[in-house]
């Protein structure tokens, strides 16, 4: 029964504190007007500045997230672009590649045409000696393409060399740069016989030596050419080897000698044509009889 008072004169209470402040709301609303000069300074103090340092506070987050999603919309189309230009860059690569093949097989097409009279097949280089020049290699083609050993290579606009060894599918070329190569040759204006020999020591100046030119009434002159001799025993006839540089008469007084510039870059060899057809089979004899 206690209780029950207790709770009764609680809820008493609430009621009378509801209706005072009811009370006062309605005493506040009839002097509004006069109290809003002095609500109006209190809230130009405290509440506006408060207001205005949040709404910056919101334009400046507002102003990052934007400066965000621009960043990354930057990013993305940035990542776009270097792609393209990655595949550009490709493209032009494999552009230029193709380019480069062009010319090189341009340039064995004119040399095919130039020695026409003879059967060929064109080889790709796949391996060299150690050091910049080639001057022996191996070629993607062998015996089962009918390679055979002394058939003459050529590449550019004349000799390169000749094949040495032969395998099933691959074959040695020794080229005429190598210290170990002799080939008997003859100017082609006049029709004078020489011997030009290898030496890697002066290919490095883009010359090869050529001796035992018989000292005559016959002008050899600088820019003449110099081909493969008829009396060669491995080489064909009338291949180019390159152009006279140099020519002086030796202390013997009987012979010439001198440097030639050959028509063949050693130093970049990527595809040759192998003539098919060797001495021997144009003789009918051994190369070593």
């Amino acid at each position: 029964m206690k209780k029950k008072n207790q709770s009764s004169s609680t809820n008493k209470y609430w009621l009378a504190g509801l209706s005072l402040f009811c009370i006062l709301l309605m005493v506040l609303s009839m002097f509004s007007d006069k109290a809003e000069g002095p609500f109006k300074g209190i809230a130009s103090v405290t509440v506006i500045p408060m207001q205005k340092g949040i709404n910056q506070i919101g334009t400046w987050l507002g102003d990052i997230c934007d400066n965000f999603d621009t960043l990354q919309q930057v990013r993305k189309e940035n990542e776009k672009l270097q792609a393209k230009v990655d595949d550009l860059i490709t493209e032009n690569n494999n552009l230029q590649e193709e380019k480069y093949e062009l010319e090189r097989l341009q340039a064995l097409y004119k040399l095919d045409q130039n020695y026409a009279e003879y059967e060929k097949t064109g080889a790709h280089v796949i391996g060299n000696d150690s050091g910049n020049w080639f001057s022996t290699f191996t070629i993607d083609k062998g015996s089962n393409d009918g390679i055979k050993e002394d058939m003459n290579v050529i590449a550019g606009s004349g000799l390169v060399g000749i094949v040495i060894k032969v395998g099933p599918t691959w074959s040695t070329v020794r080229s005429i740069i190598d210290d170990s190569s002799n080939v008997s040759a003859m100017s082609l204006s006049t029709r004078d016989k020489c011997m030009v020999r290898g030496d890697l020591s002066l290919i490095n100046d883009g010359k090869i030596r050529f001796e035992q030119m018989e000292n005559n009434d016959n002008k050899v002159q600088v820019g003449d050419q110099i081909v493969t001799s008829h009396i060669s025993p491995k080489y064909l006839q009338g291949i180019l080897i390159g152009y006279i540089s140099e020519i002086t008469v030796d202390s013997n007084n009987l012979t010439r000698s001198g440097y030639i510039t050959p028509v063949v870059d050693f130093k970049n060899l990527q595809e040759v044509l192998v003539i098919t057809t060797t001495k021997a089979d144009l003789t009918g004899k051994n190369a070593e009889e």
